[in-house]
Formats: C-alpha cells, sequence, structure tokens
C-alpha cells in the first residue's frame, strides 16, 4: 500500500512470464508477490506466451471465466479455488464470472466494475486475512463508485482464517480458504439453498 509502489501477484505461468517481463522493464519499483506453493503447478502456455514480446501490462486484470451470475475476483492461488468454485457452480445453472487480479497495485478498477455491473454481486477471495486485506481495498471501492447501485446482495469477502498461520500441515490447510468456502459464500450471496 506503498505510494509509488507497484505489485502483481501472478496465478499462472503465463502470468508470471508477463508480468516479470514488465517489472523489469518499468522504471519504477515493482514487488512481485508469489506464492511458493504454485512453483510446482503446471500450466499451459500458448503461442503467443511463448514468444519473446509477451508481457502483460502491469494494472490489466484477466477475466479467467466470464458469467453472468456473480462475479468472483481473486489474486494469485485464490484464483484457483474461484475457478474450482465457478466449475461446481457451473453444474447447477450458475455461472459465475472470474476474475484474475493480476495486478493488486495499480488496481484494475474497471474490469471489476463493469463485471459488477453486469452481475449484480460480488464476493472477493485471498489468502491473506480478512483485516486490511485487498478484498477490504476492493469493497471499499466499489462503494465508493456507481458499482453500488448495481449490487443486490452485499459484497462478501473469503479469507484465510484470522488467526496466525500454524507450520503444521493440517493446520495451516484449515486456515486457508478453499473452493467450498467460495461456493458456500455464493450460496450465501445469491439465496440458495
Amino acid at each position: 500500500h506503498c505510494p509509488g509502489l507497484k505489485v502483481v501477484s501472478p496465478y499462472s505461468s503465463e502470468d508470471a512470464k508477463g508480468l516479470l517481463k514488465a517489472a523489469i522493464r518499468d522504471p519504477n519499483p515493482v514487488i512481485c508477490l508469489e506464492n511458493e506453493i504454485m512453483y510446482g503447478v503446471s500450466f499451459p502456455m500458448s503461442a503467443e506466451a511463448m514468444s519473446a514480446d509477451f508481457f502483460i501490462p502491469i494494472g490489466k486484470a484477466k477475466i479467467e471465466r466470464p458469467g453472468k451470475h456473480i462475479t468472483l475476483v481473486a489474486h494469485s492461488r485464490a484464483v484457483q479455488f474461484c475457478l474450482e468454485a465457478a466449475a461446481e457452480m457451473a453444474k447447477s445453472g450458475v455461472e459465475c464470472e472470474v476474475i484474475n487480479l493480476r495486478s493488486i497495485r495499480p488496481l484494475d478498477e474497471e474490469t471489476i466494475i463493469n463485471s459488477v455491473k453486469k452481475t449484480n454481486h460480488l464476493i472477493t477471495v485471498e489468502q491473506g486475512w480478512v483485516h486490511c486485506g485487498i478484498g477490504s481495498e476492493i469493497c471499499a471501492r466499489i462503494m465508493e463508485t456507481e458499482a453500488f447501485n448495481y449490487l443486490d446482495a452485499p459484497v462478501y469477502r473469503v479469507t484465510g482464517a484470522d488467526v496466525p498461520l500454524a507450520y503444521a500441515k493440517s493446520l495451516e490447510a484449515a486456515s486457508l480458504p478453499t473452493a467450498q468456502n467460495v461456493i458456500a459464500t455464493i450460496k450465501k450471496s445469491l439465496n440458495i439453498k
């Protein structure tokens, strides 16, 4: 949140390559937040992404999955939980629009606002704690724009538990959000039993 810093948070291999190249070329300081759990995850790379000229502009989000009923906004590993939840909800006819932020600062407000205007519902998903998180910032920005008038339900946040992150693998897993948490929140927002 420091003025003057740019912050990127890749989800996929294409994100990592494109954002890192953009960060290197940027004359300003750029922080790349990488989730070490993602290091061992394989992603397909398009022919465009394999090009030597490929880069992703800092500050531009990506719609990973288009939808019309609810918007899910996430960055880094949390994008995977959103995609899993969206795939599960699609089985019951609920189409979730999944937005991969890619950049936290600057934040692509336009993409989020346009999606909220279309779906009328918003859930933010992150692995960080609930207090002063990225989801809180997105909630505040939505409340301060015309997108607020399009909401049919409150904005909900899915975050890590409000406890110190444990070292034990089982406790760590219990502290972090999952696709099931996202699904439960989607049902709450859309009033689905």
